[in-house]
């Protein structure tokens, strides 16, 4: 028999509608291995909704849940009933301001409760200001209009980060590799190595690590001077950086720089940065209310004609076009976008984008 180094922990997740369920399912399995490691019941779970019904996830299927989240709360402070951990789960989309959700969750960060979000969950921690000055993980797709909206959350394109008592990921398969790191705190890396191997896990992402591939990139790069350029163009989108200023910071020529990312993305630098601005304008059209001329200028082109252009070549509609089709979709219900991004590549599949071309 194992040694226990930790006491019981209890996880209370809220479900939102439409959640991921590749998400929770991970986040409940990581709990589950841990158990069948330790050869205890060390982690137990309690499934929350709104009214205490069953929650249909983004898939489709319907998960049930073990109490209401008024329940839940005159649950807190109860002995053998008390969490030590509230997770949000969320989807795709943000889930709607919901005041109940958030006294829930200022009584828990009162009671000392670590507090998680996963996926779209990071925006209801954030609406109540609980996750103002920290570092949150927040998946790509919803990236533009959450630093927008939250812009004293330090949010970060990673597959999840840990800061102080607020946990928080970008969803899909990262849900596991976060809670694994509850079983690292708990016991250590050997216990958490057991657990992936009953997952057949790989390899866990550390916090801070990065959700995707850069765009093109249909294997992994092997260049740390490509990777850190790539991550310079993603901090610097509103005011684009010279070519040359980040070639030199990195200890390259700008000649060496084009021969790496022709060898290894298949475009040039410019062609590539572009279409990261171009991609994080589309996105803050298909999931905000900003206006065409702010994301224009949130997004480093000198001119609303100059930004419509460009976004016309690379995605065969004006950003006007688009924002109607997302509104339009909206309005005919919860169906998956037209015009969506493989996590691995970055292409669009409804209305494909043209293949990059040298700039």
């Amino acid at each position: 028999m194992l040694k226990m180094k930790a006491a019981k922990r209890l996880f209370s997740l809220y479900l939102g509608p439409g959640f991921s369920l590749q998400a929770f399912s991970s986040a409940i399995e990581a709990l589950r291995l841990a158990n069948e490691v330790l050869e205890s019941e060390i982690y137990t779970w309690r499934v929350v909704s709104d009214d205490g019904h069953h929650v249909r996830s983004s898939c489709g299927l319907t998960v049930s849940v073990d109490t209401s989240l008024k329940e839940e709360r005159g649950l807190l402070g109860k002995m053998g009933s008390f969490p030590s951990v509230a997770v949000i789960c969320g989807g795709s989309h943000p889930l709607t301001v919901n005041r109940a959700l958030h006294g829930w969750l200022r009584e828990c960060r009162a009671r000392k409760l670590r507090l998680v979000g996963i996926a779209s969950g990071v925006f209801s921690i954030a609406q109540t200001g609980l996750a103002d000055g920290r570092r949150c993980a927040v998946h790509w797709e919803q990236f533009p209009s959450f630093v927008e909206q939250f812009p004293s959350v330090g949010a970060v394109q990673a597959a999840y980060e840990i800061d102080g008592d607020t946990y928080s990921c970008s969803g899909g398969d990262a849900a596991f590799d976060m809670f694994v790191q509850f079983v690292i705190e708990d016991y250590d890396s050997l216990i958490a190595s057991r657990v992936c191997e009953k997952a057949a896990a790989m390899r866990v992402r550390q916090p801070g690590d990065r959700q995707r591939l850069p765009l093109h990139a249909g294997a992994a790069i092997h260049h740390d001077g490509l990777l850190k350029i790539i991550e310079q163009m993603e901090t610097h989108l509103d005011e684009p950086v010279a070519l040359e200023d980040m070639a030199a910071s990195n200890c390259l020529s700008r000649r060496q720089v084009e021969r790496i990312f022709s060898k290894q993305v298949g475009c040039s630098p410019a062609r590539y940065y572009l279409e990261m601005r171009l991609e994080r304008a589309h996105l803050l059209i298909l999931n905000s209310q900003l206006p065409i001329v702010e994301i224009a200028m949130a997004c480093g082109f000198v001119s609303a004609s100059h930004f419509s252009k460009a976004y016309r070549e690379n995605y065969e509609m004006t950003p006007r076009e688009a924002r109607s089709e997302a509104v339009e979709r909206r309005r005919s219900g919860p169906v998956v976008q037209a015009v969506r991004h493989v996590a691995q590549g970055g292409h669009a599949a409804g209305r494909l984008r043209k293949p990059a071309h040298s700039a």
